[in-house]
């Protein structure tokens, strides 16, 4: 089909002297078919961020896959270098150890101890905060900003940073509204 359309566009360009605009409606046209035949081949890989058994890797060419959310990180490590699980339990910004560690959504989690890893690892979505990490009040204004691990809150069990104190402020001025347009825009912004 290709060398089909290839053919035809060289038939072509003699009468685009002619019709100029033919030249481009030829052109949008096999851009378009390149487009759609990239959409539906067949994946040679899944990549998800997490380890999959086979079972749990779908053989299906027809299936889509959507890539996982960014996760805000700094050479690596999400949320700068802060446990996620300590927010929970111990109701502040706790720093993380290397040396307790767990790979998710491409980056390097820290915890403060083996037992905070563990419970991650069993329930990341539980304890991950919203937004891959990535400033909240930000993704509600349609943009992704760093975080400051110090300004953050638990809202209805899930967990929201922000870029510092003075943002986090906007925050609170009206929480319900900055989570609906955050949750309207992170979609988009979750895949850039």
């Amino acid at each position: 089909m290709l060398l089909n359309q290839l053919s035809f566009t060289r038939r072509s360009q003699a009468s685009t002297a002619a019709f100029p605009w033919k030249g481009l409606a030829i052109a949008a046209t096999f851009s378009v078919t390149l487009g759609l035949s990239a959409c539906t081949s067949a994946p040679s890989s899944v990549e998800t961020g997490t380890e999959n058994t086979p079972s749990e890797v779908s053989s299906s060419t027809a299936e889509t896959t959507v890539a996982d959310p960014k996760v805000y990180e700094k050479e690596g490590v999400a949320i700068s270098g802060a446990d996620p699980v300590a927010y929970f339990t111990e109701e502040g910004f706790v720093p993380g150890s290397a040396e307790h560690t767990y790979e998710w959504r491409g980056a390097t989690w820290q915890f403060a101890s083996a037992e905070n890893r563990e419970l991650f690892a069993s329930n990341p979505e539980e304890y991950a905060p919203q937004y891959g990490g990535y400033c909240a009040w930000a993704v509600g204004q349609n943009t992704l900003a760093a975080i400051d691990p110090n300004a953050w809150s638990i809202v209805d069990g899930k967990l929201y940073l922000n870029a510092n104190k003075r943002i986090q402020e906007r925050w609170n001025k009206d929480i319900p509204g900055n989570i609906a347009l955050a949750e309207e825009n992170w979609p988009t912004l979750s895949q850039q």
